[in-house]
């Protein structure tokens, strides 16, 4: 019966274990289901709206090309999609080829390109490397006429605008089903920005609701599991006391046979030990004369061992001599056999080090021709910035200042025609453009920090009083109180150390709570390299009593044209702690910083010893 127990309870745990893992699968499929369908539909929309262009565009050189060439920009899955229904479809009656490019440079021989706005590539860029090449854009998700087709996720399906005027000037002739179905205006598109939005909560919250059911079963199979686990536990402890039991009854029975048995064994034992008495005297005296006659046989063969003795100590005296000579004899062929080993190992050491440094000289070649690859690439990429600079402080600033005289002008001499609305919105133009202004000079700022290398000792000390004098105003206005510690000298750039202490003492005074009096702590420690002593650095650190920054949000505050919060609220481009990380990183340092909402941050930075 505890046998049968202990194997009922074992089928009983291992069906309700079986129970639970089926149900957590078919919880798991239940939730996911809809969201992987959806996600598949789409994805074939995305591949038959990009066909369906490619199909009602006419191109003028159409007829010279042996296929139609999709080109798909970044590392886009859309390109798996696309060459799926290539297998299906035609374009003007030609066969279809789907290419990747990884970069716009090498955009070539295709007719039509797809990208992707999540992948950050800049619309103006692309559109200015492929015009006049008969190549059309068709984008994702990009802002209101900024490509040539540009389609936007509304729910679970897309619309479409079309930059009329572009496509006419790059040659493109559409059909008329074409212009039918597009968005025509703003409002609509920022309409179905809305209708996205309100989907995508809807969504969230359905995810959320979901995730909140995953936790409650996944808490109630836990508490199976512990209930599972207890009573496997109280199983073990009652068969661990039954087999106890068993093992001492068996023993109590063997001990009583054992007891049995010998008590009907003793009397007959005694009867056999006399009779074998009598035989054993018997025995004894037969072995009396016996003894006698080997005494006299041991005799006879002591004197037979004496003199072999004598004939194995001669014997003995010839092996001592032989056993010497093969000593020597061994000892040699060691020493022969040592120096054949340590032979041979050296010369395994010489051609192993000849090996690993052929094969380290290999390596070498192979990343120094990667560096100077690299170093190619990085003057390539320093030029593009360079160029990006100009652009940004002439052609774009040019314009710019067109647009904002012109606002003056029409502010001087038609401003008394507008009404409220047309006012308002002369300010509205008026304060983009200045806006504008300002975060071109800021990427312009930013773009040249870095590249001056003519590093000097700076006293951070006479630093921290210029940039004093510099924010009297601002400082007495918000009745600010800075603390400085005395700082050392460090080798760096004057104007770009200026500029940090300044973005982060800016910082301090400008995020602040209403009617809170900005307190700022600067100070510094000087850390040093364990391995050598001349390598080390200062590392400084600037506190606030500010409104601090949600750890959500710490990682991103870097990044160039970051805000937290609107312009209304705090001033600014958003380009200061960009610029600050930009700095410290071209003298050799890092930037971080810890912070909690409410209570201040406090940033840290690194500069090496000179």
């Amino acid at each position: 019966m505890i046998v049968g127990c202990k194997y009922t309870c074992n089928i009983q745990t291992h069906w309700l274990i079986l129970l639970i893992s089926v149900v957590t699968i078919f919880s798991s499929v239940e939730i996911n289901a809809q969201d992987t369908s959806n996600e598949e539909v789409k994805r074939l929309q995305r591949a038959i709206f990009v066909f369906n262009f490619a199909q009602q565009v006419s191109w003028s050189n159409i007829e010279e090309h042996q296929s139609f060439k999709i080109g798909v920009l970044g590392p886009d899955r859309t390109i798996l999609d696309l060459q799926a229904m290539a297998n299906k479809r035609k374009i003007h009656n030609k066969d279809v080829e789907v290419v990747r490019f990884q970069t716009v440079k090498g955009l070539k021989d295709i007719q039509l390109l797809y990208v992707n706005h999540k992948y950050n590539y800049g619309i103006h860029y692309i559109l200015s490397k492929i015009t006049g090449k008969n190549i059309l854009l068709v984008s994702e998700d990009y802002n209101f006429n900024a490509s040539m087709i540009n389609m936007v996720n509304v729910g679970d399906s897309f619309e479409y605008e079309i930059n009329a005027n572009r496509m006419k000037n790059e040659g493109f002739t559409m059909a008329n089903s074409l212009k039918t179905h597009a968005i025509t205006s703003s409002e609509k598109w920022k309409h179905l920005y809305k209708k996205t939005e309100k989907t995508l909560t809807k969504v969230q919250k359905d995810k959320t609701e979901k995730e909140a059911i995953i936790k409650d079963r996944e808490e109630q199979i836990q508490y199976q599991k512990e209930k599972i686990t207890d009573h496997l536990e109280e199983i073990g402890t009652k068969d661990s006391q039954i087999n106890r039991r068993n093992k001492k009854i068996e023993s109590l029975y063997t001990k009583s046979e054992i007891q049995q048995k010998k008590y009907e064994e003793k009397v007959e034992i005694e009867g056999e030990l006399e009779k074998s008495i009598q035989e054993q005297i018997a025995f004894i005296k037969a072995q009396e004369e016996k003894i006698r006659q080997s005494r006299e046989e041991i005799e006879r063969q002591n004197q037979f061992l004496a003199e072999q003795k004598r004939k194995i100590k001669d014997q003995e005296n010839i092996l001592d001599v032989q056993a010497s000579e093969i000593n020597v004899q061994k000892k040699l062929n060691i020493l022969l056999i040592i120096l054949v080993i340590l032979t041979i190992g050296v010369s395994f050491f010489i051609y192993r080090n000849y090996k690993a440094k052929k094969r380290f000289t290999e390596e070498l070649r192979e990343k120094n021709l990667a560096i100077y690859n690299q170093s190619l690439e990085l003057e390539a990429k320093n030029k593009e910035l360079e160029q990006f600079a100009y652009i940004a402080s002439h052609d774009l600033q040019e314009p710019l200042n067109t647009i904002s005289s012109f606002i003056g002008l029409m502010d001087e001499d038609y401003g008394d025609s507008f009404d409220d609305v047309g006012k308002e919105s002369m300010a509205f133009i008026k304060d983009a453009s200045i806006r504008m202004k300002k975060l071109i000079d800021a990427l312009l700022e930013y773009s040249r920090l870095g590249r001056s290398k003519e590093y000097s000792m700076v006293d951070c000390n006479i630093v921290i009083q210029e940039l004093k004098s510099d924010l009297k105003n601002i400082i007495e206005k918000t009745d600010a109180e800075i603390k400085v510690e005395n700082l050392p000298e460090v080798k760096g750039s004057e104007m770009e150390l200026r500029l940090l202490f300044q973005n982060l003492i800016s910082n301090g005074i400008k995020f602040r709570e209403t009617n809170v009096s900005p307190k700022i702590e600067i100070s510094f420690t000087q850390k040093e390299d364990p391995k050598n002593v001349h390598k080390g650095f200062w590392q400084f650190s600037v506190k606030d009593n500010g409104i601090g920054i949600p750890k959500e949000h710490q990682e991103r505050i870097f990044a160039i044209f970051q805000r937290l919060h609107s312009r209304d609220k705090y001033e600014g481009t958003g380009i200061g702690l960009a610029h600050c990380k930009k700095i410290v990183e071209a003298h050799g340092g890092e930037i971080w910083l810890t912070s909690e909402e409410k209570k201040g941050s406090t940033f840290y930075f690194t500069i090496p010893f000179h």
